[in-house]
């Protein structure tokens, strides 16, 4: 079986990771070729996979003016660098693996979805939780009844105040028009998982939300811009910049303040760079927690809570049902059937725990059915649906923008209020 070719575009540690699934499966696919501007991460890219130097290039600009060079392309750049590659890759006849979200546009969403139907070729968005066996075993429970008919979600992702710090508040994703709001940075992934639980269409969604916390009205009085540069509180402070990036062996963390892993490297980062600033006086400005109420044309209802005020990193939920309920907790891949009545209380343990390595599973996963679909589409045998194609992921993305708009408007959003948008901007 000859394996399927993918360029990476976009070699940052994503693009990295969904590219060594390839030599898991070697027989499925191969990475050979890579467009990243920066020199660090394409020379990182090309030694792991062993790319001709020739293959390796410096734009995607670069890459689509060489020729086609793979059967698909997985698109790992930042948010706002989603939609033009995207587009292109399409127009060039390529299948494409899109990273979370699809755009920081709404109408760029609903476009890709229309480009990828034009050109009858594959996108796949990176909603890794489908994939992943935790959310897999709580929709066959409810598919299977376990619970009767679902009423109501409740599902919680506990940021975890470490995580909000660096990504959120320091990281690339603290700044709304930088990047995207955190409802779509950080949270379309549960929009996504509460619609597929939900088995109906969102109509209307209602959000609060705020950056209460992370900001310079809570700053410890006589704390400089940098951590560095002798803060009063570094001694008690759970955000002292250098007990985070300058530690031996500091990590994903560590690698983002700086690639160059020295002291003097690091030490500079610390100085001058944004990951060494203080948490209190950082240019961020998206919220630190959020509400959002979904209602659905099958009467379920839905409420999921952001917040970066919790000690764990994972996501808990609660599904309610006609006679029972389900209660999950995805760190410690857990998940509880309570039956109303006299029934007793089921508890499924998944093994092994994958927790929230690699999305509790689900990188790998999504990665191993890209190909399938991808190989079935180059046989000749049809175009199959992915579980998370463009058409499924749309939806799951304007929940995320009606979150948003309710949020900043004070009111609530009608989904078909981007349709009807839509619409009269092409009149």
């Amino acid at each position: 079986m000859k394996p399927i070719t993918i360029t990476i575009i976009g070699a940052g540690l994503r693009g990295i990771r969904y590219g060594e699934y390839a030599h898991t499966r070697p027989q499925e696919m191969k990475v050979i070729a890579v467009a990243e501007p920066d020199d660090f991460k394409r020379s990182r890219a090309q030694e792991a996979f062993n790319l001709r130097e020739e293959k390796c290039f410096t734009s995607w600009d670069e890459l689509f003016a060489a020729g086609k060079q793979s059967d698909a392309v997985f698109i790992c750049t930042r948010d706002r660098d989603h939609y033009a590659p995207a587009i292109k890759a399409l127009e060039a006849g390529y299948h494409v693996m899109l990273e979370k979200p699809m755009s920081p546009s709404w109408a760029e969403c609903i476009e890709l979805e229309r480009i990828a139907e034009k050109h009858n070729r594959i996108l796949t968005i990176c909603h890794v939780l489908r994939y992943a066996p935790f959310f897999q075993t709580i929709k066959q429970l409810l598919d299977g009844g376990r619970i009767g008919r679902l009423m109501s979600i409740q599902h919680n992702e506990n940021v975890g105040y470490w995580h909000q710090a660096h990504s959120y508040v320091r990281g690339y994703f603290n700044s709304a028009e930088k990047s995207s709001p955190m409802i779509l940075a950080k949270s379309c992934h549960d929009m996504d998982i509460i619609q597929w639980f939900a088995g109906g269409k969102c109509e209307s969604v209602s959000s609060y939300g705020h950056l209460s916390y992370f900001n310079k009205n809570n700053a410890p009085e006589g704390a400089p811009e940098y951590c560095i540069d002798g803060c009063p509180v570094a001694d008690s402070c759970l955000y002292y910049a250098p007990n985070t990036y300058m530690i031996e062996n500091g990590g994903w963390k560590a690698e983002a303040a700086s690639t160059d892993p020295s002291f003097e490297a690091r030490y500079k980062a610390m100085k001058e760079g944004p990951f060494g600033r203080c948490v209190f006086q950082s240019d961020n400005d998206v919220v630190d927690h959020q509400v959002v109420a979904m209602d659905f044309d099958n009467e379920v209802t839905a409420a999921f809570t952001m917040s970066a005020f919790t000690e764990k990193c994972n996501r808990t939920l609660k599904l309610m049902g006609t006679t029972g309920e389900i209660r999950a907790t995805m760190e410690s891949d857990e998940i509880e059937i309570r039956p109303f009545g006299a029934g007793r209380t089921e508890l499924i343990k998944l093994q092994p725990a994958e927790g929230h390595v690699g999305h509790g599973g689900g990188d790998g996963r999504l990665v191993q059915d890209f190909a399938r679909t991808v190989r079935a589409a180059e046989l000749g045998q049809g175009m199959q649906t992915s579980r998370t194609s463009a058409k499924e992921s749309v939806q799951s993305h304007l929940m995320a923008f009606a979150a948003e708009r309710s949020r900043v408007e004070k009111r609530m959003v009608q989904l078909g209020e981007f349709y009807q948008e839509g619409n009269s901007n092409e009149n």
